[in-house]
């Protein structure tokens, strides 16, 4: 191979390496919330045995924008000094060190997908265009007819003494999308290996920065590239807050554009990522606060499809975990089993990992639990049960809504009947023997509650505690609800538990009118009774 020592020429933006920081500098012109924290994270692997990363997150969580952000940094072919100028990486003791000081080659996959969809040898096409791009900024380098990617990079590398900074966006998305053509999955995976895991490849890479949704596929227990550090939804590591908008960054974005907090909890909250508790949507808080409007904006990732298609596996136990999650409940859930393959799936488990990528589930390491992390993705789940085979699912939704109007009506016998039709429906979660049985029954009779209510379990009034307490949310015209529940007693002595324990006054945080309602089960006639009671304020 002939090679020259000469430099590659300046200044010109290509289209896979040398892009410049044209896009980020967009994107710091409107609006940016500073997560320039992840450039000192991988600046400290840079050149190590540590250097390569891969970092997955649900779809809309800035994965994009922070690969952006990196290229910009580290491209040598521009000056990026001023546009981290205040910003936290220029902060870290390695700011200057690896300020714009390799060659970046930056793929995004999803524009090889969209461009040779149905295409078995995207493979082979994606590495001529991108062999084609670098050989344009390096024409003195003469490339024999069967060199690949990795071979020219070597040459160039041998040739300059310059090491490489791979950045590729959307990893996975040839696997997700093409994943049933093994030919087509097998050439990309080996193109990876080629590249990352090779002798020369620590020669030509001082790191690798790759983004997903799913981490890296797994073949029987190892992973394809087992070199890499992963940090995922599950497992984030370091990474735990680098991309996802912080509880901290949404309250200062609340406090400059007049928006309510919490709401904002309300709706995009919830993901409890590595040890950050309050993880939000970043995709949906900036939507929310461009058209000052909170609702779901989860429908357009592109997943609901595949969620339909997973929550309708008949694995034992789905089912029951899916309407728990609806009813605010939180369900075990083992997630080493899932081969980080979107089409294998063998267990519950299994679906349940897969929705915490995909961001429909949120995981929460410390309990071994995954639940529906907000308003927003619970909307879009209950969506996806009404569209699904699971009639009585979406029946149990109907019948939710229906309970609630008739609890605020104070309708004691439709009730009673529609608590009677919940245990019925759910025999196969709960068989009642207790009190605890009937409140978890209770709770997901009462799913339909959480579009309007902040439904509380267990809530200490300072006498003990109440079973059920459902406070209206804001702009809800509702009365509360304080609900006491009994086993084998009576109605009217859940209400006298109730004033005994004195629980409305202990509600402090609302002041309107409340209901207070008694529901026994008698075990005996295996039926339930209510009574309710209103409270109005003075």
């Amino acid at each position: 191979m002939g090679l020259s020592l000469l430099q590659p020429t300046k200044n010109i933006m290509g289209r896979y390496i040398n892009l410049g920081n044209s896009d980020f500098s967009d994107i710091i012109a409107h609006e940016y919330v500073d997560k320039t924290s992840l450039i000192p994270l991988i600046n400290a692997t840079l050149n190590t045995e540590k250097r390569y990363s891969c970092v997955t997150r649900c779809r809309r969580f800035g994965k994009s924008m922070a690969a952006k952000m990196l290229c910009a940094y580290y491209d040598k072919s521009c000056d990026s000094r001023e546009l981290f100028k205040g910003l936290e990486a220029e902060k870290a003791e390695s700011f200057e060190a690896h300020l714009n000081k390799y060659y970046v080659i930056c793929l995004d996959m999803t524009e090889f997908t969209t461009k040779y969809r149905g295409e078995r040898d995207i493979v082979r096409r994606m590495q001529a265009q991108v062999i084609n791009d670098i050989l344009a900024e390096f024409p003195q380098i003469t490339r024999r007819e069967d060199d690949d990617l990795m071979d020219v990079l070597c040459s160039i590398s041998e040739s300059t003494g310059e090491h490489f900074m791979m950045i590729i966006d959307e990893w996975d998305a040839i696997l997700r999308e093409m994943g049933d053509d093994t030919q087509i999955t097998t050439a990309y995976v080996d193109l990876l290996r080629r590249l990352f895991k090779g002798f020369s490849s620590s020669r030509v890479f001082a790191g690798a920065y790759l983004t997903g949704i799913l981490p890296i596929k797994k073949y029987n227990t190892e992973s394809a590239l087992n070199n890499f550090r992963e940090y995922s939804m599950i497992s984030p590591g370091k990474m735990a807050a680098a991309l996802g908008f912080t509880h901290a960054e949404v309250e200062a974005l609340c406090r400059k554009h007049g928006m309510d907090i919490t709401e904002m909890e309300r709706w995009y909250d919830g993901y409890r990522i590595g040890g950050e508790a309050h993880i939000f949507n970043p995709y949906s808080v900036m939507r929310a606060i461009d058209n000052e409007w909170y609702q779901s904006y989860w429908a357009t990732t592109g997943a609901f499809d595949s969620v339909k298609t997973y929550i309708q596996m008949n694995f034992d136990g789905l089912k029951d975990d899916i309407i728990r999650m609806l009813a605010g409940e939180s369900v075990p859930v083992i997630t080493t089993s899932f081969q980080n393959d979107m089409r294998v799936i063998n267990s519950k488990n299994d679906v349940l990992t897969v929705l915490i990528h995909l961001g429909y589930l949120a995981y929460d390491r410390t309990t071994y639990k995954c639940y529906i992390p907000n308003k927003e993705v619970a909307d879009e789940m209950n969506n996806a049960v009404t569209t699904t085979s699971w009639w009585q699912l979406a029946k149990t939704l109907e019948n939710s809504q229906s309970l609630l109007e008739a609890t605020t009506a104070g309708n004691e016998e439709a009730v009673a009947r529609a608590i009677d039709r919940a245990h019925d429906e759910n025999t196969s979660i709960l068989s009642y023997n207790d009190e605890n049985s009937l409140a978890c029954v209770l709770t997901i009779a009462y799913i339909w509650a959480r579009n309007e209510y902040i439904v509380h379990r267990e809530y200490a009034t300072g006498k003990g505690y109440a079973d059920l307490v459902m406070i209206p949310r804001r702009h809800v015209a509702k009365p509360a609800l304080i609900i006491e529940l009994k086993f084998s007693h009576s109605a009217d002595t859940a209400i006298a538990q109730i004033k005994r324990k004195n629980h409305p006054t202990k509600i402090a945080e609302y002041a309107g009118d409340m209901l207070l309602v008694g529901i026994n089960y008698d075990k005996a006639t295996k039926q339930h009774t209510c009574k309710i009671e209103r409270l109005e304020k003075n």
